[in-house]
């Protein structure tokens, strides 16, 4: 099962770049407080290894555009030797440069079939750098709330493309769950059917649907997307029924997000 990028939670492209910037800046800053802090949700990762780590992956993207293909060999060896600050500042104007240069239309390598445009690294990367603004802020006590339009849609992502990807027909996973979970986050709701070699996301109810769902998360959108990446625990969502269902259900969705 494949499923479309194209969604009602979507952002305008001039939206996603305004977040991109926004973040981007305030992880910066954020690197500014200390770069050695522990991240709290990241064992093992400090402040520096975020920042490295986002304007690497900003750079793999430009490379993606540049090329149509992802890099190979990567990452570059000089990366290494980068101040992270500097490196995320620099590779933040790049991205946004070449993102507005191109236009979300433009073709562009991406690992989802479905959508080979540079609009899908518009979305993506507001999304990556929402995620990681929240892991630095978290090793330094400062956190700030993710803008409530882009959780919603970094929800929507999280379910369609990384759990509900083409994979699992040839992946064996240790996690088949075999039922319909009802995640709400905020006004938004979706059916992910879960079985052993499929994930099936509806954002409408279905024939059967009531039957199927055997379990619930809800909150607010934020606390939603963040449980969903494993950046916060159970008590910052809310639980319903079968709680089996929903332990193996978050089992998945780690294997999907590592």
């Amino acid at each position: 099962m494949t499923a479309s990028t194209s969604s009602s939670t979507r952002l305008s492209p001039q939206r996603y770049l305004d977040l991109i910037r926004t973040g981007s800046a305030r992880l910066a800053d954020v690197g500014e407080l200390g770069l050695d802090a522990d991240v709290p949700c990241c064992p093992g990762w400090q402040v520096r290894d975020v920042l490295a780590h986002v304007a690497e992956v900003y750079q793999h993207k430009i490379a993606c555009m540049r090329e149509q293909q992802s890099p190979d060999p990567w990452p570059l060896p000089e990366f290494a030797s980068r101040e992270p600050g500097e490196f995320l500042r620099a590779s933040t104007e790049e991205l946004l440069a070449e993102l507005e240069t191109r236009g979300p239309d433009a073709p562009s390598y991406t690992w989802w079939a479905d959508d080979q445009t540079a609009g899908f690294w518009f979305r993506r990367m507001a999304q990556e750098v929402a995620v990681h603004r929240y892991d630095a802020e978290l090793a330094h006590d400062v956190t700030t709330p993710i803008d409530a339009e882009l959780a919603v849609d970094g929800v929507d992502e999280v379910l369609r493309l990384m759990l509900g990807g083409p994979w699992w027909a040839d992946y064996e996973t240790a996690h088949p769950v075999d039922a319909t979970v009802l995640v709400r986050a905020g006004e938004r709701s979706w059916w992910v059917s879960v079985g052993a070699d499929s994930v099936t996301v509806a954002d409408e109810t279905f024939p059967g649907a009531e039957e199927a769902t055997r379990a619930g998360v809800t909150g607010d959108p934020a606390s939603v997307l963040l449980w969903l990446w494993g950046r916060r625990g159970d008590d910052a969502v809310t639980f319903a029924g079968d709680e089996k269902v929903l332990a193996e259900f978050r089992a998945r969705l780690a294997e999907s997000t590592d």
